[in-house]
């Protein structure tokens, strides 16, 4: 796969619909041509401590953020005509889903791929499965974990070698 749109969410709780940031890196011709993130005002809007844990992000950050819908305007375009890869995504498909149903916008049944279970297939010796492992089985370190455009360009690296 040479053109896609690797995408990652972060979330304020448990709440699918609760995205607090977003990172999408746009790769054409299997070269990195392009990238967005943006903090998000999340709906419903409190921070689990467990996810601020994870991602040290907390109300305060995103009391001033776009909503959703502002920020989607500006993704929109990026990734048209492009197929979605997440890491997992039943979580972030799962996420943009909740969140496009929170605000009442037609869902356009994006089409993804899985880089979690595409290395599952084609790495199963390896120790686990998590992004940072399956990152630097490919050749890549991440650095900052949890930072939605961080992990979208580890997922963006680790589908040019696997998908």
């Amino acid at each position: 796969m040479m053109d896609f749109a690797a995408i990652d969410f972060e979330t304020a709780n448990s709440e699918r619909s609760s995205v607090c940031s977003v990172g999408v890196v746009i790769v054409r011709d299997g070269k990195m041509e392009d990238s967005f993130y943006s903090l998000i005002k999340p709906e419903p809007n409190y921070y689990s401590y467990w996810c601020s844990q994870i991602h040290g992000l907390t109300r305060e950050d995103t009391e001033e953020a776009p909503v959703f819908p502002m920020v989607w305007e500006q993704i929109e375009p990026l990734i048209e005509g492009l197929p979605l890869v997440a890491h997992n995504k039943v979580f972030d498909e799962g996420c943009l889903k909740a969140v496009f149903h929170v605000y009442q916008m037609d869902y356009p049944d994006y089409e993804f791929y899985d880089t979690l279970y595409a290395s599952r297939k084609v790495l199963p010796y390896l120790e686990n499965h998590q992004l940072q492992t399956v990152a630097a089985a490919c050749g890549y370190c991440l650095k900052n974990h949890h930072n939605a455009l961080a992990d979208a360009e580890a997922c963006a690296r680790i589908a040019r070698e696997l998908l």
